[in-house]
């Protein structure tokens, strides 16, 4: 998972985390709720899954041993399926909606640093910064027209101390030019990778060395949300 900067630990406040079967029985209601013919769907192909394996065992006389393949095999490519389509539901609910990139970047797989909200401005326009093998890459939420300036200005501050490190910089949104939140994470996962692990760790000793960024709330903003005032402060093309 993606490192973050605020290091809160998980169940903070006494509160008890869901088992990992309880959150998938909460992802499944979800998933059943936007899409009531992804999980038979699933369920059928594992089951035809297993008939095959079933059938090649009685066909070969091997009938312990295909159908004991099968299982896991019919197993495997069903939650498959039923993850994508969680997926794809997790994508569409949080389309369109402020800190719907933060949360994808929030929960991406593999060596990334994530800082949420490094720059903002008083219309609630956005940009996260992320650190990884690529270099640097920034991230806005928000209107293009003053995400331009606010991302430029961001991106002059980390050249200070990113040197010839190359900074990557995307809009999310469904326009012209802007990445859907759906191929964010495929985007990000793409780009060349030009540091290794100790290039990667120096960068973000040096940028550290930048001034605290003010955290942005977790998750998708929610309508008529305000900034604090700090925030307010750390304006640019707004």
């Amino acid at each position: 998972m993606a490192k973050k900067s605020d290091n809160t630990t998980a169940g903070k406040g006494g509160e008890k985390q869901p088992g990992r079967l309880k959150q998938i029985g909460m992802v499944a209601k979800v998933v059943h709720k936007q899409s009531p013919r992804t999980i038979p769907i699933a369920v059928s192909v594992a089951i035809l899954i297993f008939a095959v394996f079933i059938g090649i065992g009685i066909w070969t006389g091997s009938w312990i041993i295909w159908p004991l393949t099968g299982l896991p095999v019919a197993f495997l490519v069903g939650f498959i399926m039923f993850t994508r389509a969680a997926q794809r539901v997790q994508y569409q609910m949080l389309d369109g909606r402020l800190g719907a990139g933060m949360a994808i970047l929030e929960n991406m797989r593999g060596n990334w640093v994530v800082e949420p909200g490094v720059a903002a401005n008083k219309q609630m326009d956005v940009v996260h910064r992320v650190v990884g093998r690529p270099g640097v890459v920034l991230v806005g939420e928000g209107d293009p027209g003053r995400l331009k300036g606010l991302m430029a200005g961001e991106k002059k501050r980390v050249a200070r101390v990113a040197h010839d490190t190359p900074i990557y910089d995307f809009k999310v949104g469904n326009g012209e030019g802007q990445v859907p939140v759906s191929k964010l994470q495929r985007t990000l996962v793409k780009l060349p990778r030009n540091l290794d692990k100790s290039g990667t760790a120096e960068l973000n000793y040096r940028l550290k060395a930048l001034p605290a960024a003010m955290q942005m709330p977790k998750g998708p903003m929610p309508k008529g949300a305000k900034l604090p005032k700090g925030m307010r402060g750390n304006k640019a093309g707004g």
